[in-house]
């Protein structure tokens, strides 16, 4: 019989916040990371997604944001709130150039690797004082879909906003039934 799955771990909005504080905006190392960080719990963004991003790949007026060849090689169409789209905005003005027009990098110039935001987010997290949590970047993907669930209470916008799956595509219910009651839990907590 195989062993039940885990739920994820998740940030409360309050150690979400903290983390995002923990980056100070006045170096450019610390702008560039809570960009990256709040694109993620905002967006729902995978690390791969995010480090991908190119300037060309956000609408700057009306915060569309396209993320291209995600996870299956899928194009998937997400939208960032105001005050992430401010933000990106003032990073955009003062980030370092890059020949292939990455939004995020390293202050060379150069693509960040992944292994670089993981450390990134664990220092983040150390100075944010969660390291009794294990945050790691895809962590913030699962927050993302936590608080669109506590606020929407729709599991398919979820489904949509993760995974961009068709209205034909289900979760195995079992899954599904365990999510939405550890969701749930969280929600009236």
């Amino acid at each position: 019989m195989p062993r039940p799955r885990r739920l994820p771990t998740v940030l409360t909005p309050a150690e979400a916040t903290a983390l995002l504080r923990a980056a100070n905006v006045r170096y450019h190392t610390g702008h560039r990371d809570r960009c990256l960080m709040h694109l993620m719990l905002t967006a729902g963004l995978r690390a791969a997604e995010v480090l991908a991003l190119t300037v060309y790949d956000l609408d700057w007026l009306s915060g569309k944001l396209t993320v291209r060849q995600g996870k299956g090689k899928k194009d998937r169409i997400l939208w960032c709130n105001e005050p992430v789209l401010e933000e990106l905005r003032r990073w955009r003005a003062r980030r370092p150039q890059s020949a292939n027009g990455l939004l995020f990098t390293t202050l060379k110039g150069t693509p960040i690797h992944a292994s670089a935001l993981r450390a990134m987010v664990k220092w983040r997290v150390d100075k944010a004082g969660l390291a009794h949590k294990d945050v790691h970047p895809h962590m913030l993907r699962h927050t993302f879909a936590t608080e669109l669930y506590r606020q929407t209470k729709d599991i398919r916008l979820v489904q949509k906003g993760i995974v961009n799956l068709s209205a034909n595509t289900m979760i195995p219910e079992i899954l599904l039934d365990i999510h939405l009651r550890k969701i749930n839990d969280l929600a009236e907590q």
